[in-house]
């Protein structure tokens, strides 16, 4: 009885496509349409490099749920200049990221000690 319980339990799992333990299956529930990001909306990563002239940086990231975006590096046009002071190579980052026209643009960043 108790094994037909667990196997109705991980058929009705399975079919949510929400296996536990399964971290693919939450990524890609995650980047389905209409799927909310964390409330805060901000993403982990660390700075690779900051270009203060032309307005970008370059962030080695996790996932970025709010873009159904996986985890990657990748550069960034910034909302404001003024976004990129004080960051440098190596520092980890908490930002948030916009899909703005045909870029995606990091309109919040704050370091992580």
């Amino acid at each position: 009885m108790k094994a037909r319980a667990l196997l109705l339990a991980a058929v009705l799992l399975a079919g949510q496509g929400a296996v536990a333990g399964d971290p693919q299956a939450s990524r890609d529930a995650a980047r389905k349409p209409g799927a909310q990001a964390p409330a805060t909306g901000f993403s982990d990563g660390v700075v690779r490099s900051v270009d203060r002239a032309g307005g970008t940086i370059t962030l080695k990231h996790g996932d970025i749920p709010s873009l159904h975006m996986g985890p990657m590096t990748m550069v960034f046009g910034v909302k404001s200049p003024a976004l990129l002071e004080g960051l440098s190579a190596g520092d980890k980052v908490r930002f948030r990221a916009e899909a703005v026209k045909d870029d995606y643009v990091v309109t919040a960043i704050e370091r992580v000690k």
